[in-house]
């Protein structure tokens, strides 16, 4: 009795340092493929079909949407050209690498990237054989809290998806509370753009130039023909000089676009009949605004337009008392 108990014993020992050998091996292997650089992946369904892209990618590469993932903390190593003209990333972009426009694939390839995103797939194909690559066609998203969740989805960061979004509804009621005090409750408001070629341009909610910030997160209203026309339509519109005055609003937010500097369309607008007829003219209530800074329609860019335009409008009002 006293041998088989002494045979069990001995066995059961030999179990244990057997399981213990196997999980110390388990363990270990785990290591050897963190330290060969394996990492979780997961399935993107893409405009391009299924992706498998890293469940938390460590190095992206993007075209034209770097605003859109440090909106959601992720690590962006290489960026187009175009970020780089946001004065709303230039702190953010400090070590990020210029790419070019279109991006530059060797360029990309010496980033060593875990992940692309692009909004162009021009070159889908080579930047595909870098790293997985999703392309996210422009206009996608139609707003700003769609936007900030796909992309929190991208890159694996949901709660800082989710943070940055009850931060933007903060700020957004708080700059509404701000407006109202100084700008009736019927009050219009049009966005519109002149170019250096003389075009006159009217834009929607979300074709950039300060329309995110305008009409969702400040929640404020378009004239009907813009409405109905331009904002229901989801396209901006070029029009004629001649029929701005169907289109003008109580408030007129006109970005200028002036690339070279020497362009003088916007004396020629300011200085017709027309431009000088318009009630927002005359009472003061038309905002020149600058390209660079309203065009972008990023999270972080929206964000910053929300304080600029709320600063305009309160100040605007003290002036016109």
């Amino acid at each position: 009795m006293k041998k088989n108990l002494f045979i069990i014993g001995w066995v059961m020992l030999l179990c244990l340092v057997v399981s213990a050998c196997g999980s110390a091996t388990q363990s270990s292997d785990n290591g050897d493929k963190e330290e060969a650089g394996e990492e979780a992946t997961r399935t993107y369904k893409s405009t391009r079909g299924d992706v498998e892209i890293p469940a938390n990618p460590k190095r992206i590469v993007t075209d034209f949407y770097a605003g859109e993932l440090f909106s959601v903390g992720a690590n962006v190593v290489g960026s187009g050209s175009w970020s780089f003209t946001n004065p709303f990333l230039k702190d953010k972009l400090k070590d990020v690498t210029d790419l070019g426009d279109p991006i530059n694939v060797e360029k990309v390839m010496k980033l060593k990237p875990d992940l692309i995103v692009v909004m162009k797939d021009d070159n889908y194909d080579k930047l595909s054989k870098i790293a997985p690559t999703v392309v996210v066609p422009y206009n996608t998203a139609k707003n700003i809290q769609e936007t900030v969740k796909m992309f929190g989805d991208i890159a694996g960061a949901k709660e800082e998806a989710d943070q940055f979004l009850a931060d933007f509804e903060e700020k957004s009621k708080a700059a509404q509370k701000k407006i109202t005090k100084v700008v009736d409750k019927n009050a219009t408001f049009g966005i519109y753009e002149n170019t250096d070629k003389g075009k006159l341009w009217v834009f929607n909610d979300n074709g950039g130039r300060g329309g995110q910030a305008v009409y969702n997160a400040l929640g404020l209203k378009a004239p009907e023909k813009i409405e109905k026309d331009i904002i229901e339509t989801g396209e901006m519109k070029e029009i004629s000089l001649e029929v701005l005055p169907e289109y003008t609003a109580d408030y007129m937010f006109v970005t200028d676009y002036n690339p070279n500097g020497d362009s003088k369309t916007l004396d020629k607008l300011k200085e017709s009949s027309i431009w000088k007829n318009l009630d927002a003219v005359k009472n003061n209530r038309v905002f020149i605004n600058d390209f660079n800074t309203f065009y972008p329609y990023d999270p972080i860019s929206v964000s910053k337009q929300v304080d600029l335009i709320t600063e305009m409008l309160v100040k605007r009002a003290e002036e016109n008392k």
